[in-house]
């Protein structure tokens, strides 16, 4: 009888530790794509980054030249306006009315300009030097007229400097509280000297993220965005790429410096606040909005304390420059090795630095970008590639993980089954709906369940199970066994008559009705905990206490008389649903020889062919106990060693006891009537006899030998 088909659920789970495949594709496929992505993230960036690097230095270059020609042009301007001027003014008379006229009209296409110096010849072998103020500068601007006095006087030195020949041009910013620049130079009528404002060259130095400003010979800052170090006359000399730029015999170049110092605002801004300020961005960027605030107004506090202190250090040293009389120029040069040292002790920033060399001036113009800034368009993709590809790789992995759950799902099925097969359950189909690799291992899967299903039936399924797991191997063993032999009465007449009644289909119908029988028959021996050896045709053998034992050869006796009359029962009904002298399906009458001993038990055949079997004397005695059942009329038969073992446990009566004819030795045999303490049944050998149907043979006339 097929039993139903187990599905997956009633499996086991793998009870081994295992490393689960969808765990290893993810980690596979999150390396590939972390790998590849990164690669091609890392590749592209790096490409782009040289590009932008070359065009930004290019574009440095050309933005220095066109400030550089703006500085030499407005420098050549002034002189050139200056020379005409002073021709002018010297060929009408410096005092005259006209003189006065022209000057007025060169102050107001001049504003920038807020004074002028020259010699204007000499009347009595003295050199006349005359001094022309932009009155409205002044007034503008709040500069008072009387500090031209003592500006004139500090700075006669340089004045005969140029009249020597010699071009210079000096931050006076400081001397005057504004931006100021002066400029002496020799001119056509001799030495002059030329004061303005620099306000429109800053102005056009102070827009992008390319930084120009510049520096006399001496190193001091004449034009600079930053307001603060305009009016404080910075010298930067000391810095250690000035120093190179100086030392350099190129006119036009570029260099990489690591500096603080000329870098945009925004950068300074950053530079300035350097290790606190990446304290504060970090605790902004991890807190809320209340955090963010107080971060903020932390800023705000310390940027305004700065700017009041710078302000403080203004006023004082103007005080101060006003009451001793000290050229503030002077006190500015001094503090400048502190504002440079300030500068290096910011947080350095790689800058891209192009300069060129004015010779009219001898000045030098820088132009300078945040070496990292030029990337910020390339940073801010690469950061969104990135996430995009953390986005892209935590997509791959969910589906990857699902997809590959699926795959473990079937597999882990798989190993489950295996093992419900390892532990005898070979009632497995898997289901199977994929038609990849897994699809047709499934599909093997369940025909070698099928197959093992078969071969456990053609066999015994505690055989095929301890053949499996290798608890039976090759060889006998010794085993205090008990032996049934079954048979069917009659049973040549019983299939003749078959034969007659069905013709052609006599065949089907006499294994369909030995099936049943034998059904019934072994679902006896396998509540019992015995092994079905082979079919004989209509002899079936079995035994208990060898490949499995209840224990001890006295409770494998009493199992094996239990199946013997658990078969006596079976068969009653399966015979009551049958009409006496019915040809098709005839009754069954069986007989039962049981016989207990040493019998030796294993795997007997060849490598083509092998079974589990047992072989020995008590075999043979059981096998021709059973032959006598007939003739005795009795339907279970046992022998002396099975009664002594369990004699106690059934109603029995002792029958003639048989010879062995080739040793002649005497067994006594008992027929089985029933449990000895159950009143249900027949309780006397008559009342089998009548109970199954059988007439009472004459035991005189009963050869009671058998042969072994």
């Amino acid at each position: 009888m097929n039993e139903p088909a187990k599905t997956n659920k009633k499996m086991r789970k793998p009870g081994k530790k295992i490393f689960p495949i969808s765990v290893k594709m993810v980690i596979i496929i999150a390396i590939i794509m972390a790998v590849s992505l990164g690669s091609i993230t890392v590749l592209v960036s790096w490409l782009i980054r040289q590009d932008m690097q070359f065009t930004a230095k290019e574009k440095n270059i050309e933005i220095n030249k066109l400030s550089a020609a703006e500085v030499n042009n407005t420098f050549l301007k002034i002189k050139s306006d200056f020379d005409l001027l002073t021709q002018l003014l010297i060929s009408t008379g410096v005092k005259s009315d006209l003189a006065g006229g022209i000057s007025a009209s060169y102050f107001e296409q001049n504003p920038q300009i807020a004074a002028l110096y020259f010699s204007a010849g000499s009347q009595s072998g003295s050199q006349q030097n005359e001094l022309l103020i932009n009155d409205q500068f002044f007034i503008i601007h709040g500069i008072n007229f009387f500090i031209m006095e003592s500006f004139l006087r500090n700075n006669q030195i340089a004045f005969v400097r140029a009249a020597l020949g010699e071009t210079l041009i000096l931050n006076v910013s400081p001397h005057f509280n504004n931006n100021l620049l002066v400029m002496f130079f020799p001119g056509k009528t001799g030495a002059g000297m030329v004061l303005f404002s620099p306000d429109n060259l800053i102005n056009s130095f102070s827009s992008g993220v390319n930084q120009s400003y510049v520096l006399n010979n001496s190193g001091d800052i004449l034009i600079h965005p930053d307001n603060h170090l305009m009016r404080s006359a910075v010298n930067v000399s000391d810095l250690s790429f000035i120093q190179e730029i100086q030392k350099s015999f190129d006119i036009n170049s570029q260099i990489f410096a690591e500096t603080a110092f000329g870098a945009s605002r925004n950068n300074e801004i950053s530079a300035e606040r350097g290790f606190f300020w990446n304290i504060i961005k970090k605790i902004t960027d991890s807190t809320g909005s209340f955090f963010k605030n107080l971060s903020n107004n932390i800023l705000k506090i310390l940027n305004n304390i700065k700017t009041f202190t710078i302000s403080v250090y203004n006023t004082c040293a103007d005080v101060i420059s006003k009451i001793f009389n000290i050229n503030r120029s002077t006190v500015n040069r001094n503090t400048a090795a502190a504002v440079t040292d300030k500068q290096d002790s910011q947080i350095s920033i790689n800058q891209i630095v192009a300069y060129t060399k004015l010779n009219s001036s001898g000045c030098i113009v820088i132009t300078s970008i945040d070496y990292n800034r030029i990337f910020d368009g390339i940073t801010v993709t690469t950061r969104l590639n990135i996430y995009l590809a953390i986005i892209l790789l935590l997509f791959s992995i969910l589906f990857i993980w699902f997809f590959a759950r699926r795959i473990s799902i079937q597999l882990n099925n798989l190993i489950a089954a295996s093992q419900s097969i390892g532990n005898g359950e070979f009632d497995i189909k898997l289901n199977n709906k994929r038609r990849d690799e897994i699809g047709v291992l499934t599909e093997d899967f369940n025909k070698m369940s099928y197959s093992l299903r078969v071969f456990g039936r053609f066999t015994n399924k505690e055989i095929t199970l301890k053949t499996i797991n290798g608890q039976i191997k090759p060889g006998g063993i010794p085993k205090h066994a008990t032996v049934l032999f079954l048979n069917i009465h009659e049973f040549r007449a019983k299939s003749e008559n078959i034969k007659k009644f069905f013709g052609d289909e006599a065949s089907n119908m006499i294994v369909k009705w030995l099936n049943e029988y034998y059904t019934s028959m072994t679902e006896c021996i396998e509540k019992t905990n015995g092994i079905v050896d082979k079919f004989i045709g209509d002899i079936m053998m079995a035994h208990w206490g060898t490949a499995r034992t209840a224990g001890n050869p006295r409770q494998d006796a009493f199992n094996c008389i239990k199946a013997a009359l658990m078969m006596r029962k079976s068969l009653f009904y399966m015979n009551k649903k049958r009409r006496f002298g019915d040809l098709a399906n005839p009754m069954i009458h069986i007989g039962c020889g049981i016989n207990t001993g040493i019998v030796t038990a294993g795997q007997i055949g060849t490598d083509m062919h092998m079974e589990y079997t047992v072989i020995g004397d008590p075999v043979n005695v059981a096998s021709g106990i059973e032959t006598l059942t007939k003739p005795l009329g009795v339907d279970i038969l046992i022998s002396e060693d099975t009664w002594n073992l369990i004699g106690d446990k059934f109603l029995t009566e002792e029958m003639p006891s048989m010879t062995v004819r080739s040793n002649g030795k005497r067994i006594r045999i008992f027929a089985v009537i029933n449990f000895i303490k159950e009143s249900k049944g027949p309780q006397s050998l008559e009342e089998v006899r009548k109970l199954l149907g059988i007439d009472a043979p004459e035991l005189e006339s009963v050869d009671i030998n058998i042969k072994q």
